[in-house]
């Protein structure tokens, strides 16, 4: 844990929701739900000090864009130090609500894979709502909101995806759920469906 992360922990506890980063293994765990066999676009909510998003640089292929939403000025300082030489990835100091505009700004119509970590069992019910009906706009036909939290409160939510699959896992601290909310290919276009992670994982599991 670096002593960024356990002093934003202290002054902003809500916010950070953990006293420390997520396990290798979580983040391992996370990256296999994706699929990085062509280029991709992810956003990723609430990215820390970027555990998940320096995983997900080291996975994604040359043409794949990445989308950091960091409301926290020091992380987003940070991230921008880090990832300052690599063009693929844009960190927004922002409310992840932003992601529609973003994508609008940049010039991409969607996202393949939206990540959060951002505690949703604290956010008011309107606000959690409204960024879930956000998220599921900003997604591909085909695509994937997956969430890694310490309740699962959030399934009862997401009212707007068609199918959600978890997994209780236990190699962190705290144990987290990993929940896949899966939007639906509802027409018959020439973008290949994403494939389910049981198709890639043994390719990418490094």
């Amino acid at each position: 844990m670096s002593a960024l992360f356990f002093k934003r922990f202290l002054q902003r506890p809500f916010q950070i929701a953990s006293i420390i980063p997520s396990s290798k293994a979580l983040v391992k765990q996370v990256a296999r739900k994706m699929d990085f066999s062509e280029p991709r676009v992810i956003a990723e909510y609430g990215p820390g000090e970027g555990v998940h998003s320096r995983e997900i640089a080291r996975r994604m292929p040359p043409g794949s864009r990445l989308l950091l939403f960091e409301l926290d000025s020091a992380f987003s300082r940070d991230l921008q130090r880090q990832f300052a030489s690599d063009p693929r990835v844009h960190v927004i100091n922002g409310d992840a609500a932003r992601l529609p505009e973003e994508l609008k700004r940049l010039g991409i119509p969607h996202c393949d894979y939206i990540l959060s970590g951002i505690p949703f069992s604290i956010l008011e019910i309107k606000k959690k709502r409204a960024l879930l009906e956000k998220t599921h706009e900003a997604l591909a036909d085909g695509g994937r909101f997956i969430i890694y939290q310490v309740t699962n409160e959030l399934r009862q939510h997401a009212t707007h995806f068609d199918r959600a699959d978890s997994e209780y896992f236990l190699q962190n601290i705290p144990p987290m759920f990993i929940t896949v909310f899966h939007k639906t290919n509802r027409r018959n276009g020439h973008r290949r469906p994403l494939r389910q992670a049981a198709e890639f994982s043994t390719n990418h599991s490094a």
